[in-house]
């Protein structure tokens, strides 16, 4: 697996009122196709969220090229880039679908760091050896 792949098709909901995608959703959709990873990949950190680990977004950002609306169907690929003790960088390309002639139309980046609930305080702890196999199997490739 070089890339986890997550499919998302634009609803109005996504858009703004001049009807193009807003700007926002792309960084929702970044959050989701975390999430999705974590749900198909490492199940058992969805467990250790429901107790006491907390996985931080430190960062996010996109860039857009292209503009979508409604009911385009996107593809976003995520990647890891880095990962450095408890925290992971991911990479999000977004594409238009291979039959809208897939086009990169966006690229985005996440930092995430995990930590531990300790009643009011959070402290660093490794990230949970599933999540970490996981995406030890989505490394960007270096050109």
């Amino acid at each position: 697996m070089a890339h986890f792949t997550y499919q998302h098709i634009v609803s109005f909901q996504d858009t703004n009122l001049v009807g193009n995608v807003y700007f926002a959703s792309y960084l929702n959709w970044q959050g989701r196709c975390r999430e999705m990873f974590i749900y198909e990949h490492s199940p058992s950190v969805l467990e250790l969220i429901n107790t006491d680990l907390a996985l931080i977004t430190l960062s996010c950002s996109c860039e857009y090229f292209d503009e979508l609306v409604a009911f385009d169907k996107v593809v976003i690929e995520m990647n890891l880039v880095s990962k450095v003790q408890n925290r992971v960088k991911m990479q999000f390309n977004y594409f238009k679908s291979a039959e809208q002639g897939r086009k990169l139309v966006a690229t985005g980046a996440q930092e995430v760091c995990s930590m531990l609930r300790r009643g009011n305080d959070l402290e660093p702890c490794a990230l949970p050896a599933e999540l970490e196999k996981a995406l030890d199997a989505i490394v960007l490739e270096k050109r």
